[in-house]
């Protein structure tokens, strides 16, 4: 009998998402797979799940040449049209959330109400990326030549590489899916290793739309792989874009790559991330904030809260009211509605979890709570407060994807903001304070240094209105709301003349 989870009746809702024991990795308009089989393990009890055959880089090859014909058809449709198909992606998405959300939950590890949120993310940037695609375009400018039209043309980059991370299996694609699709693109994936079946059961709802509309499958295409095929696609001169999401370790050689060969990237990558608290703050506020930032996905978002900067009158009383509500998180199946806390993703993180708790005891730091493996099946460590550490200590400097959070003392604001700014990366940033003009210090230039900039809620939570992404190690890309449809898009400056002559800019004679 097979030990595979799939094969239990309690998993036997995965077959509903199309999964199987053995699962073909490789979609261009038909499915494929002929390298290395991959078993997938549930983090909660390490017990496989289902296997998946990875692309070999022959059929790599074969999928970016689909890719590239699909295009030719994918970008002669008219954006809102395209937007409907992605309105068909989005229906299909809200059909399968609950089982999606499961999955996500079984395979990376995050509790079901955030499997399921993060699915529902992926609606939402379908539903504004309808929206978009009757707006995006550029202006008309005014010329200084008479006779002439000055305008901006925005047309698609043709093909967007996409590399996500484990953490994210379902919405990091979505941010980039649904946006590059209604920029006239067509897409390449390639998910995390050990999210396969995430990958899998995502491209099939997709393909299923497409083949409704008797569209070529490889507009949305995927190749199951590990760093064989990220490095593919790195160095592939027909990727006009790559999107890459994970350490930022890897994403610095995954951008050196791109930019050897004058390929665009929009990478996003770690963060370090801090909320401020201030002796005047709403410390209702401050403890749910800072809980469910530091603890939610067990520490392993990219916006996860790593350090806690509490002004010193009011560093005990924080620390000791969050130390309480960690004691009160529901640790459990991450499947289980009443579960608050799950494990982490795999062993490797276990350790770094261990390694990390050890280097903050040496250099000073005490642990308030936390700090142990928890003895039950799966990869559950406790969440962990660690006090006492200097703001420049090495092990707060150093990002660990894992629910540590490190809590520093300050005395001035001055002191804090810069505390923020002197890590490298700079993804999300927070302060808790009523003081409205302590607010606007933060938000302007001598503030935040951060991409994501926020007064009173944690540093996690991001809305899709808004561009998400950050500045220096955190790789500077922006995915999501705003404006970010840019970067999918190349921009053409057109000048036109319907004129009889032929005036030259800034005045110039050539006669």
């Amino acid at each position: 009998m097979s030990t595979l989870l799939i094969n239990q009746p309690k998993y036997a809702w995965l077959k509903e998402l199309g999964l199987a024991e053995d699962n073909n990795g490789v979609y261009h308009g038909t499915w494929g797979g002929q390298g290395e089989v991959i078993t997938s393990y549930c983090p909660a009890n390490n017990e496989p799940i289902a296997r998946v055959r990875q692309a070999t880089l022959s059929e790599y090859e074969e999928t970016v040449q689909k890719s590239k014909e699909a295009w030719k058809v994918w970008a002669d449709i008219p954006a809102p049209k395209r937007g409907e198909i992605v309105r068909q992606i989005g229906d299909a998405l809200r059909k399968k959330i609950d089982v999606l959300g499961r999955l996500v939950s079984l395979e990376m590890g995050k509790i079901y109400v955030e499997g399921v949120g993060e699915v529902q993310e992926y609606i939402d940037v379908c539903d504004y990326a309808v929206g978009l695609s009757r707006m995006i375009g550029g202006p008309i400018l005014p010329s200084e030549r008479p006779g002439h039209a000055l305008l901006e043309q925005w047309n698609p980059v043709g093909l967007v590489g996409i590399i996500t991370a484990f953490n994210f299996p379902v919405a990091v694609y979505g941010w980039n899916n649904a946006l590059a699709l209604i920029c006239g693109n067509v897409c390449l994936w390639k998910g995390a290793p050990s999210t396969p079946l995430t990958s899998v059961a995502v491209t099939k709802i997709v393909a299923e739309v497409l083949e409704h509309n008797s569209l070529p499958g490889a507009i949305c295409s995927m190749t199951c792989g590990g760093a064989d095929v990220g490095t593919a696609m790195a160095k592939d001169e027909r990727v006009n874009l790559l999107s890459f999401t994970g350490s930022t370790q890897v994403g610095k050689s995954v951008g050196m790559m791109v930019q050897e060969r004058f390929g665009r990237q929009l990478l996003e990558l770690g963060g370090n991330n801090a909320i401020i608290v201030f002796e005047d703050a709403d410390l209702n506020l401050v403890v749910p904030s800072a809980v469910f930032a530091s603890v939610g996905t067990a520490g392993q978002r990219c916006t996860t809260t790593r350090r806690l900067i509490l002004h010193e009158s009011v560093h005990d009383t924080v620390v000791e009211r969050i130390a309480k509500a960690y004691k009160q998180v529901r640790i459990g199946d991450p499947w289980d509605a009443t579960t608050m806390y799950g494990p982490l993703h795999t062993k490797q993180a276990v350790e770094q979890y261990l390694a990390a708790v050890e280097k903050a005891k040496e250099q000073g730091g005490t642990v308030v709570c936390g700090g142990k493996v928890i003895d039950r099946p799966g990869n559950y460590v406790e969440p962990t407060i660690i006090t006492g550490l200097a703001h420049d200590a090495p092990i707060v400097h150093t990002e660990t994807f894992v629910p540590i959070l490190y809590v520093l003392k300050f005395k001035e604001e001055e002191e804090a903001f810069g505390w923020n700014n002197e890590v490298k990366q700079g993804l999300s940033s927070s302060i808790f304070t009523k003081d409205m003009g302590r607010v606007f210090r933060w938000l302007g230039p001598k503030g935040s240094d951060c991409g994501i900039v926020n007064v009173n809620i944690p540093t996690s939570g991001a809305e899709i209105g808004g561009a998400f992404g950050g500045e220096k190690h955190t790789g500077g890309g922006r995915e999501s709301g705003s404006d970010s449809w840019k970067q999918y898009m190349r921009r053409s400056t057109c000048t036109i003349n319907y004129s009889k002559e032929l005036p030259l800019a800034q005045g110039i004679k050539f006669e």
